[in-house]
């Protein structure tokens, strides 16, 4: 199967980000099975497997078919693919220069949130579980995860371009993830972004995924909390923003103040979304990516006056 890198292609990249739907395929990469066959063999629910099977299907990487058995029919899954292909678009942005800022989810100005929520450093929790209040504690700068379920959490970002630097583009990337009191796998949640005060773009979160240990949580953390999210790029171009190579909205640079020597960055689920399923960032120490709020500056010089 070859696919292209757009909006259409996003269903088969959502169902093999996954490493239970990963497990699922190379299972039936050997034999078809059912759905308490696999069950076994992953040491799940039949319910749990049998959503994984779920998005699968729905991108076409599998399908299942009835066939005859000793208690009459029963389905079976069978893989469809044994191969894919993604052709990625052609090269667009010059080799642009660049600087980088990195901002620890702890260091945020101003929060509103609503539990269920909470926020830990790599060696303790902070404070309370769904205790707001925590959130201003004097810990909260050590903070390497945090969640909650609606309201906003926001940062300022220092522009680093100097006088004689043209932005070009912005790239912003973070791990991120719903939230849902012990987990699940399939918890939609629309989670708004907003740069000095104008909206960017609105992305909906697959999950608040426990499936599998975060690849850099802390011995100590609970399997049964998040684990791990989505590796989320917003690029933001002077004609429009990306979220993980998709457009969301057409705006210029114009409309968004980038000329200002400070920068807010908001983090958001609005109560009225039409997938209220909260919020989760992973700093550095949590999730499967080791990093904080990243921000990458791309400019070209200024050409000199004669």
């Amino acid at each position: 199967m070859k696919i292209t890198l757009s909006e259409e292609s996003l269903p088969i990249f959502e169902a093999i980000a996954s490493s239970v739907r990963i497990k699922i395929i190379k299972l039936l990469s050997t034999k078809r099975m059912n759905v308490k066959e696999l069950a076994h063999e992953l040491g799940l629910s039949n319910p749990v497997v049998a959503k994984h099977i779920k998005i699968l299907e729905e991108a076409g990487v599998i399908k299942t078919e009835k066939i005859p058995g000793k208690a009459g029919l029963q389905k079976q899954s069978i893989l469809k693919i044994d191969l894919i292909e993604i052709e990625f678009p052609q090269k667009i942005f010059q080799a642009f220069e660049y600087h980088e800022t990195s901002i620890p989810i702890g260091q945020y100005v101003d929060y509103l949130i609503t539990p269920t929520c909470g926020i830990a450093s790599t060696e303790h929790l902070i404070g309370e579980y769904d205790e707001p209040k925590y959130f201003m504690d004097t810990d909260r700068f050590n903070a390497a995860i945090l969640w909650f379920t609606t309201g906003f959490i926001e940062y300022k970002i220092i522009n680093p371009l100097k006088d004689t630097e043209n932005l070009e583009m912005v790239d912003i990337n973070l791990e991120i993830s719903s939230e849902f009191p012990g987990g699940n796998n399939v918890w939609p949640s629309d989670i708004t972004f907003s740069l000095n005060n104008v909206e960017i773009g609105t992305w909906t979160s697959p999950g608040d995924f426990v499936d599998t240990k975060g690849k850099y949580n802390p011995d100590w953390w609970s399997p049964k909390l998040n684990q791990y999210g989505t590796n989320l790029k917003i690029r933001i171009t002077d004609y429009g923003v990306w979220i993980n190579g998709k457009q969301l909205t057409w705006i210029s640079f114009n409309r968004l103040s980038l000329d200002n020597s400070v920068w807010s960055f908001r983090i958001e689920v609005k109560e009225d979304a039409e997938n209220v399923g909260g919020c989760t960032l992973f700093g550095k120490g949590f999730g499967n990516y080791d990093q904080n709020i990243e921000f990458r500056f791309y400019y070209t010089d200024k050409e000199e006056p004669f």
